[in-house]
């Protein structure tokens, strides 16, 4: 049987598993290798830690092939990092793709469908049945990412501020605050405004229980994001009927906390995109991103017997 490797390196954890045939050999978890959130040093750390981790569960020092999902994969660099270090652990065939590539195909198995992401950043891709894809948002949290974890944290501070200079009712800057560190309301905004700044997107869980409890600005954002994503995938499915001629409707699955964890979020998102498409299929559970990157490892395996 061939063995292969798949790695799903998203935000603020990687996962990687090998596989023979249908059969798990090894499976671990480990930190972000995304050098924009952590360093080239300490990315390189990561990475290395957890195939020395997953090669030793699964006692092997190689595998046929590799399939890598990266959410920052097209950056300069990444790519010639990423092959050299599987070259070094013994990959004989290997590409690194985007992690909506490998999130697709966990879906779709090179099928049409549309792909909503929605974690540390957010994305909508759409596959036609050519192949073709049609994208709509994820152009990062400072230009775009609407409705993402770091969109919400940013956003929640936003409107926070403009609840308190109306007087109006939250809890958003004071539950910051105590996540922050900071003692006073010039301390918050100026941690704010630093550079690097904070990590917006650790502050999503907190907003979320705020918005649970009726937090009206908390509750805005939530419904404000769930808006949003709606919006990129009838846009998606727009472009996939205009571009090229579907007529039915493709199914939509999703990824990520915010959907995963928000119900806020979820209820909202799931109840526009029926309002608007009553017969587009709508995945109830999360994929796992990780599947398709295993499943893209034995494609390449099987080409290059």
């Amino acid at each position: 049987m061939t063995v292969v490797l798949g790695i799903d390196a998203g935000g603020t954890k990687t996962r990687a598993s090998i596989m023979e045939g249908d059969r798990t050999l090894a499976y671990a978890e480990g930190g972000s290798v995304k050098r924009l959130r952590v360093g080239a040093e300490v990315a390189d750390h990561n990475l290395r830690a957890l195939l020395k981790e997953v090669y030793a569960q699964a006692g092997v020092s190689g595998v046929r092939a590799a399939s890598v999902g990266l959410a920052s994969s097209t950056l300069p660099g990444i790519k010639e990092w990423m092959y050299g270090v599987l070259k070094d652990v013994g990959v004989e065939h290997a590409e690194v793709v985007g992690d909506e590539v490998i999130a697709l195909d966990a879906a779709f198995k090179g099928g049409p469908g549309i792909l909503q992401i929605a974690g540390t950043g957010s994305n909508t891709i759409g596959r036609a049945p050519d192949g073709s894809r049609e994208c709509a948002g994820g152009y990062s949290s400072r230009l775009g990412d609407e409705g993402s974890g770091y969109w919400i944290g940013l956003h929640a501070v936003r409107r926070g501020l403009h609840a308190l200079d109306r007087e109006q009712p939250s809890r958003v800057l004071e539950t910051v605050g105590k996540i922050w560190g900071t003692h006073t309301f010039e301390e918050l905004v100026d941690l704010g405004n630093d550079s690097p700044g904070p990590d917006f997107s650790a502050l999503a869980p907190a907003i979320n229980e705020l918005a649970e409890a009726g937090d009206p600005v908390a509750v805005g954002v939530l419904q404000q994001a769930a808006a949003d994503l709606t919006d990129f995938v009838l846009l998606v499915r727009d472009k996939l009927r205009r571009k090229h001629g579907l007529t039915e409707e493709v199914p939509l699955v999703w990824i990520g906390s915010i959907i995963g964890k928000s119900r806020t979020v979820r209820e909202a998102f799931f109840a526009g995109v029926r309002a608007a498409a009553p017969l587009m299929p709508i995945g109830q559970e999360e994929i796992v991103g990780i599947d398709g990157a295993l499943w893209r490892a034995k494609q390449m395996a099987e080409r290059a017997v």
